[in-house]
């Protein structure tokens, strides 16, 4: 079931060891929101060695150069509510997709064209908590792909699949410690 299972996974900085783990149904998003402007070098860095994995690319918060820079997609979060990606031409596989922890926010990114909604957070209790309830509700209230974030392990996963959702999203499940 996990092979089938598209991968969104969270990054902040550029760790070899890591991005080695992942199969090509993992998509790396890098999300640097602790500088103000973006290192494009790294971002470009980071691209090039996900490319030769075969592992998808996207750049968070920062549509236009993701587009400049070649990238495989971008993410919106969801505290980003602004439209001026809805101007730019996007070369063909270029994926936009954002996230989403009310309804005012899913139709929020409906409006701005995403592709799939980060539905968050099912298992993290933090202020955004849903549980599995209140995301069933929700995610019932779109007819965009939704994709589930946050406190995703490998104990919980299992339990994606009673939701029948096929993506997730973290950084958790993905830097796990193997073993004692």
């Amino acid at each position: 079931m996990i092979n089938k299972m598209k991968k969104y996974y969270f990054i902040n900085k550029f760790d070899t060891n890591n991005i080695d783990k992942q199969d090509k149904q993992t998509i790396i998003i890098f999300r640097n929101y602790s500088s103000k402007k973006p290192d494009e070098s790294l971002i470009q860095k980071i691209h090039r060695y996900c490319k030769n994995k075969s592992i998808k690319f996207y750049l968070s918060n920062n549509i236009k150069l993701a587009i400049k820079l070649n990238l495989d997609g971008a993410y919106i979060p969801a505290f980003n509510n602004h439209f001026n990606h809805l101007a730019y031409s996007l070369k063909k596989g270029f994926k936009v997709v954002g996230s989403a922890h009310s309804l005012k926010e899913i139709k929020l990114k409906e409006n701005q064209k995403v592709e799939k909604i980060f539905l968050s957070s099912l298992f993290k209790k933090n202020k955004n908590f849903l549980g599995i309830n209140k995301f069933k509700l929700l995610s019932k209230l779109t007819n965009k792909k939704v994709v589930v974030l946050g406190g995703i392990t490998k104990k919980n996963l299992k339990k994606i699949k009673l939701l029948n959702q096929t993506d997730f999203a973290g950084i958790s499940y993905f830097e796990e410690k193997k073993g004692p």
